[in-house]
C-alpha cells in the first residue's frame, strides 16, 4: 500500500485515483500504528499465558475459547475473549504477521479512534459467524477481526480508485480459498469478520458519500459498530439456544 494525499492506494491503481475533492489532510507521524502494535503486543501475551498453563488445556483457555454450548450456558464473553486465543505457535504467527502488514496501513488511514472499534466488532461478528457454521466446535483466534481488516482495507481502496478489484480483493479471494480448502479452519469465522470490516467501513466513508480518512467517529459510524455488534450477539444467541 502506498500512502497519498487521496489516502491509501495500491500499486496497480497508483494512475486510476478518481477525480474527488482533496480532504483536509491531518498531520501525523508516519509509521504510527500504536494500536495495531498494542493489539499484537495483547495477544501475544495472552498466547504466552496460556502456553504456560498448558497449551489447550489451561484454566485461561478453557475459560476464553468459543464453544456454542458455554455461551447459551451464559458465558457471553467468549464472543470477545476467544479472538485473542491461538492454538499454536504457526496459528499466533500467521495471524500478527497479517495484522502487522495490513493493521498498520489501515490504521494509519483511519486512525486509532476508528481502527479499534472496526478491529474488536469485527472480531465480534467473526465469532457469530463461527458458531452458525459450527456451534459445538472449539474456536478460536484473531482471523475473524483480522478478516475484518481485510474487508476495511477493500472498502478504502474502493474509496481511492473508484474499482473493488484491487491488492485487497486479491488478498480476500486468496485467504478465502485457503479457509475452504483447509481442514480445520473456520471459515464461517472469517466470511462473518469480513461482512462486518466491510459494513463497518462503508459506514466510515457514509457509504460512498464521503471519506473514511483519519477523524473521530460520526454518528453514523457510531450506529453501525452498534448495529453490527448488536446483531453479532442475536445472531451468536439464535445459533447457540438450546446448546447447553
Amino acid at each position: 500500500m502506498t500512502a497519498a494525499p487521496v489516502g491509501i492506494r495500491c500499486p496497480e491503481h497508483a494512475g486510476k485515483t478518481r477525480n474527488v475533492r482533496a480532504p483536509r489532510i491531518v498531520a501525523r507521524p508516519a509509521g504510527d500504528f500504536m494500536a495495531t502494535k498494542v493489539l499484537i503486543g495483547l495477544n501475544v501475551l495472552v498466547y504466552l499465558i496460556t502456553a504456560s498453563q498448558g497449551q489447550g488445556s489451561g484454566s485461561l483457555f478453557i475459560k476464553w475459547v468459543l464453544f456454542g454450548p458455554a455461551v447459551d450456558h451464559g458465558d457471553w464473553w467468549r464472543l470477545g475473549t476467544s479472538m485473542f486465543l491461538h492454538l499454536s505457535i504457526i496459528h499466533i504467527g500467521s495471524n500478527m504477521l497479517a495484522l502487522w502488514f495490513i493493521g498498520s496501513a489501515v490504521e494509519q488511514y483511519l486512525g486509532a479512534t476508528r481502527f479499534v472499534p472496526l478491529y474488536l466488532v469485527s472480531g465480534l461478528a467473526g465469532s457469530a459467524g463461527a458458531l452458525l457454521q459450527a456451534p459445538t466446535t472449539i474456536i478460536a483466534g484473531a482471523s475473524g477481526a483480522v478478516f475484518g481488516i481485510l474487508g476495511a482495507m477493500l472498502i478504502l481502496e474502493w474509496n481511492v480508485t473508484g474499482s473493488l478489484a484491487g491488492q485487497a480483493l486479491t488478498w480476500i479471494a486468496i485467504n478465502l480459498v485457503i479457509s475452504f480448502t483447509i481442514p480445520g479452519i473456520s471459515w464461517g469465522g472469517h466470511i462473518g469478520g469480513l461482512i462486518g470490516g466491510i459494513l463497518i467501513t462503508l459506514a466510515y466513508s457514509n457509504f460512498g458519500r464521503g471519506r473514511s480518512a483519519y477523524g473521530r467517529l460520526s454518528i453514523p459510524a457510531v450506529l453501525a459498530l452498534v448495529v453490527v455488534a448488536v446483531g453479532s450477539v442475536a445472531i451468536a444467541y439464535w445459533k447457540v439456544r438450546g446448546l447447553a
